[in-house]
């Protein structure tokens, strides 16, 4: 099983490596790829060194998969390429997403979408992920009509030029900004750019990606997003209006069981999640589960994960596992 690693040396592409390693991922040989600046460097991976080449030498490689991280331009260039070569591109950017003829994929959601004929499948958003993983399973109990949902983001979401302004800054340093304001002790409420809406894009790739993953464009869904001085995940409040009214006991029961779910949420002894403490895991994690008290068959939560493993490399080597495990390479 060769796999290519496109953007390997990446803040997201090391995280995949360090994934698939962790995950046993069935790899007789990797591919690293980067753009030119990074060609011959070399990478690790279970503890071997890797050379990073070309996209033209990996494909020339024929991988049976490329997981792609490296932006959405690069993934509109190159992926088409790679599908081509017959290799299953699966793509963390944002560049296929809402291609109505891309699967945008969840593996605990809707994995059962994907064929073989499936050559290029988008990776969704990390805030999405995260907060699909808990509604799938309400929705198919209670119906989900609207989510209003604020996030809490992770500096790691923006990339290695963000955690580095963040310790800058903690340190009195002067340095290169990745952000238009000073990240700490500070909270920016814009992710991405701004649209003509007034909402950011990443406000409506929650809206637009979640409709797309649980598959009911009845869901109303709106987003505000901020970015905070924080490492290890994203958080977020999220509530959630259902047709049907809910019996507490039951739906912790249900998230309980959910695959990628835990249920963390006994406030007597002040246990909730948290960026510190999803950090480097694989799950969603959710908690302060409470009937909101305002109206009707509505519940608030709140749902942490770490968003360069669930929220980006570890969805798309569950995607590629999926692939294997159901001969659909």
């Amino acid at each position: 099983m060769k796999v290519a690693v496109v953007g390997a040396t990446g803040l997201v592409g090391t995280k995949m490596l360090q994934v698939l390693a962790e995950r046993n991922f069935d790899v007789t040989e990797l591919i690293p790829v980067a753009s030119e600046k990074s060609i011959g460097k070399e990478v690790e991976f279970k503890g071997k060194k890797f050379k990073v080449v070309g996209y033209e030498d990996a494909i020339a490689a024929k991988p049976a998969i490329a997981i792609f991280s490296a932006g959405g331009g690069t993934s509109l260039a190159l992926a088409p390429k790679f599908a081509e070569a017959g290799i299953t591109v699966i793509d963390n950017s944002s560049a296929w997403r809402m291609d109505p003829t891309k699967k945008l994929v969840v593996p605990e959601v809707n994995a059962n979408v994907l064929t073989k004929e499936d050559k290029i499948i988008a990776n969704p958003n990390c805030s999405t992920i995260q907060m699909v993983v808990v509604l799938k399973p309400l929705h198919d109990k209670y119906k989900i009509k609207r989510v209003v949902v604020s996030t809490y983001q992770s500096v790691t979401g923006t990339g290695v030029k963000a955690v580095e302004q963040l310790m800058n800054e903690r340190k009195g340093i002067v340095g290169e900004m990745a952000y238009k304001y000073p990240i700490d002790l500070n909270a920016i409420p814009q992710i991405d750019v701004f649209l003509e809406n007034g909402y950011t894009k990443e406000e409506m790739k929650m809206t637009l990606e979640t409709i797309k993953i649980i598959g009911d464009e009845s869901i109303k869904v709106t987003a505000t997003t901020v970015r905070i001085p924080v490492m290890g995940g994203h958080s977020e409040s999220v509530n959630i209006e259902f047709e049907n009214d809910f019996d507490l006991t039951e739906l912790r029961e249900i998230l309980s069981n959910a695959p990628g779910v835990v249920v963390q949420d006994d406030i007597a002894n002040f246990i909730y999640p948290m960026p510190l403490t999803a950090h480097e895991k694989d799950e969603t994690f959710v908690g302060r589960i409470r009937r909101d008290e305002s109206q009707p068959n509505t519940l608030n939560c709140w749902i942490v994960s770490d968003n360069l493993r669930k929220g980006a490399a570890t969805n798309a080597v569950q995607i590629a596992e999926y692939l294997l495990v159901n001969g659909l390479l």
